[in-house]
């Protein structure tokens, strides 16, 4: 299990320092993965999950259910795959814990190195689009840290459709159909997919995720 640290995003004052850990490091790293790939969590595949004193990760009734037991702390797990260019797909919903919170799909991830594209949401209604560098937040990559958009369905139990159009450097992000930003980054060219759940306003944040797919540019 890798452990690492991110500081404190100042627009968000409830994060203060975030550990975060891949559950149960699986996969392979070598070669691209054929496309589509589609994943409905019927059955646990090659998906890392573990327990720990800050999380819960596992595949469970058709979806991959993440719980973070403390504040504070940030956990994601990874499909153990490698993709390049590709739309890249998840629902995610909050069922428990505070609406301040931060959960999404993150790709093009080194396991290893801890260096991956972050897209992730909160419940009350924002949006972080950013890089990570070994482990530890590098640059938001659209507008400046959190940022509030109208795309995102507030509160427990509403889904959300989290899309990335990776194409090369450039990538268009989209929460329910709804573009909430563009860029054009060539940082990192191709890695695994995953999932990231992370407790900010208090402990006890539940999401649940299914319908990952990557598919073929069309």
């Amino acid at each position: 299990m890798h452990r690492l640290i991110h500081q404190a995003n100042p627009l968000r004052p409830a994060l203060l320092l975030l550990t975060v850990a891949l559950l149960g490091l699986a996969g392979c790293r070598s070669g691209a993965t054929g496309l589509p790939y589609t994943e409905t969590f019927d059955d646990a595949g090659d998906w890392s999950s573990g327990e720990d004193a800050y999380s819960i990760g596992q595949v469970v009734d058709g979806v991959y259910d993440f719980q973070i037991i403390e504040n504070d702390v940030s956990r994601w797990a990874s499909a153990g795959q490698n993709f390049g260019d590709g739309i890249f797909e998840v629902e995610a919903t909050a069922v428990a814990g505070p609406l301040d919170n931060g959960f999404g799909l993150l790709f093009r991830a080194n396991p290893e190195t801890g260096d991956f594209y972050l897209f992730k949401i909160s419940a009350d209604g924002y949006v972080w689009i950013g890089r990570y560098a070994e482990g530890a937040e590098d640059t938001t990559i659209v507008g400046e840290h959190w940022f509030e958009s109208p795309a995102v369905q507030q509160g427990l139990n509403a889904t959300n459709r989290l899309t990335v159009r990776a194409e090369a450097g450039n990538m268009i992000f989209s929460v329910n159909n709804q573009e909430v930003g563009r860029v054009t980054d060539n940082t990192f060219a191709s890695g695994d997919v995953g999932l990231l759940v992370q407790t900010l306003g208090g402990a006890g944040v539940r999401v649940q995720f299914d319908n990952l797919s990557v598919r073929p540019l069309d």
